[in-house]
């Protein structure tokens, strides 16, 4: 062989393989990241359930410290600022979870959260005067409704999303621990924290102002995790920033629309009326001659059989899955309401009883519709528009606290004719029916997607887009390229198999 026709032959040079230890990197840091939103998304809610429950106690230092300048109507009011808030907040920072991201969504709702229970704690009448102290509380609470209505959509998104990347087969479980388990916690919290400032023999006013400044803490001890945490890969991928086609939506996804709303309608005006006047109804039951402190320890102990509820249900939902879990509870519910309003004013008589069956009726709906209606409402629907659907359908459910608040009392009236305890059983017939109404709701219109993960109903919301001509390059961040091509390759793939 020739010199010149020779060549050494030259040693590879192999270089580091940076890409796969930044991927490794990333997705590492994505799933601390994941369970780090799992925990912190959900615990801010402790003052969804705090904030709502504390007014039942609220109530009774009103009635004892103002008598009959504390009026059913503005109780009422005072009680319903907090809906509407929470309605406007569902809807708004549904909108904005989904089309500005998760994590802005849940920084703003801190905030209002925080800013609202502090102006609850601080409230004043002009000059002293006791209407205006509660025109003050019905705007601050209507202020705090917004930040806590916010928290639904953006927390529960945020969580389901999070949920599936820590714990992919066990997703219900640990969805429901970091929301509606927190919930309850703060139902609980909203009796122990009035009882022990009672039982320490401070004043109705002390009480009451301080017991509403105790709900800042919780969103105060995450404002900074969230302000660390990142979006979803998830959400990142399948986000729609525009052109969203809300009418192609909505004829895809009216019927589940109509479940979740409908039965979280039925399931809150149940659930709501009956939390925050339990302290009310207890008071009555107990005579007159009962103190702050008894009514409160009454009042905690029903509340309590929130938790078994919720642990229960949560267990239950990967177990026989959603649908089945919030059948069986709002059935349960209907029929042990239904045993009670019969019965009323016997099981007054044994009053412990009445006690322990009222908490088992409030506990069966916590474990039906309590718990998985804010899972089934946070995977049924695709990403991309998660948020929204679900910010819908907690606001038709907070309509319905809303309505049921405001009727409670004068259907109370008016179905015991003058009479309180027959007018009070008759009552629990009523949201027993209702209860019973919510199984069928839950039965015919949601699906169950338990075992179902959750970019499968990503994949089947772009097949659907895409065989109506939408534009699939609106689909991901911008800052994220890949994702963009990914979206333009699965159009384009979409077109040729059609």
């Amino acid at each position: 062989m020739d010199k010149a026709e020779y060549q050494e032959p030259t040693q590879a040079v192999v270089l580091p393989d940076t890409t796969f230890h930044e991927d490794e990197a990333r997705k590492e840091k994505s799933r601390l990241s994941a369970i780090f939103t799992v925990i912190f998304s959900g615990f801010a809610l402790l003052s969804d359930g705090y904030q709502v429950g504390v007014l039942s106690l609220v109530n009774v230092c009103f009635t004892k410290l103002y008598g009959d300048q504390f009026t059913s109507a503005m109780s009422t009011r005072i009680g319903n600022s907090l809906f509407v808030g929470c309605i406007l907040g569902q809807i708004g920072f549904g909108f904005v979870c989904d089309r500005v991201g998760r994590k802005v969504g849940l920084m703003l709702t801190t905030f209002l959260v925080i800013l609202g229970a502090v102006l609850c704690a601080g409230a004043y009448g002009a000059n002293g005067s006791v209407e205006g102290l509660f025109w003050a509380l019905t705007v601050y609470r209507g202020i705090l409704g917004v930040g806590v209505g916010g928290e639904y959509p953006c927390s529960s998104a945020s969580a389901s999303e999070a949920a599936e990347e820590v714990m992919p087969g066990r997703r219900g479980m640990l969805f429901v621990f970091v929301t509606n388990f927190v919930i309850d916690l703060g139902f609980v919290l909203s009796a122990l924290f009035p009882l022990i400032l009672g039982a320490a023999g401070c004043s109705y006013e002390v009480i009451w102002r301080t017991s509403f400044a105790f709900g800042v803490l919780p969103p105060l001890s995450v404002m900074y995790f969230r302000f660390k945490m990142d979006n979803s890969e998830i959400f990142q991928k399948n986000s729609m920033k525009k052109n969203v086609p809300y009418l192609l939506i909505l004829r895809r996804y009216w019927k589940y629309l109509l479940g979740t709303g409908g039965s979280w309608f039925f399931y809150n005006f149940i659930s709501y009326p009956f939390g925050i006047f339990a302290g009310t109804i207890l008071d009555n039951a107990i005579g007159t001659e009962a103190t702050f402190v008894q009514t409160a320890e009454w009042m905690l102990l029903l509340n309590v059989f929130y938790l078994p509820g919720s642990i229960s249900g949560a267990l239950a939902s990967d177990k026989i899955g959603r649908k089945r879990t919030m059948t069986l509870g709002f059935f349960v519910q209907g029929i042990l309401g239904i045993f009670m309003g019969i019965f009323y004013k016997r099981l007054l008589d044994i009053f412990p009883l009445f006690v322990v069956l009222y908490g088992l009726f409030m506990m069966m709906g916590e474990f039906g519709p309590g718990d998985m209606l804010g899972l089934v409402s946070a995977e049924i629907y695709p990403t991309a528009i998660r948020g929204t659907a679900y910010g819908w359908s907690a606001a038709f459910g907070k309509f319905g606290a809303f309505v049921g608040t405001s009727v409670f009392k004068p259907a109370i009236s008016s179905f015991g004719h003058g009479d309180q305890i027959l007018g009070q059983g008759r009552v629990f017939i009523l949201a027993s029916g209702l209860a019973i109404l919510g199984s069928c709701f839950t039965w015919l219109l949601i699906p169950d997607y338990s075992k179902k993960a959750l970019g499968e109903e990503d994949e089947d919301f772009r097949q659907y887009l895409a065989s109506h001509g939408f534009d699939m390059s609106n689909f991901g961040e911008k800052n994220q390229p890949t994702v963009q091509k990914e979206a333009v390759d699965f159009s384009e793939k979409t077109k040729e198999m059609a």
